[in-house]
């Protein structure tokens, strides 16, 4: 198949890519299918299941622990605290900027 281009207005090439792209998109699909139907197969000769070969692929939860608790805290406003962890407050950095050292800003207990 060939296609003069150089005959094509803005909109023909632009339709012509659009038609392309969808071209592609389900080809993608189809041989994806083929390749699932394909690896299933596989694992049905071998005497498993899909989900026992790919068990525990998926993604991973996120592990989320217990809350830290706070080691800093705003000297303006005690309320505002941190736990030291992630991005800095906004208030520990004007703090630092005012000349307050890291260990002014710990909570004393």
């Amino acid at each position: 198949m060939s296609i003069d281009l150089k005959n094509l207005n803005n909109q023909q090439l632009s339709e012509l890519i659009e038609h392309a792209r969808l071209r592609q998109t389900e080809l993608a699909k189809e041989n994806l299918g083929a390749l699932r139907e394909r690896l299933e197969k596989i694992i049905k000769q071998e005497g498993y299941t899909v989900d026992e070969v790919f068990a525990g692929r998926g993604r991973r939860a996120r592990k989320t622990g217990a809350p830290v608790a706070p080691k800093y805290a705003n000297p303006a406003n005690r309320e505002q605290t941190w736990s030291g962890r992630g991005k800095r407050p906004r208030w520990f950095h004007d703090a630092l900027a005012a000349g307050k050292k890291e260990s002014d800003l710990l909570i004393r207990k």
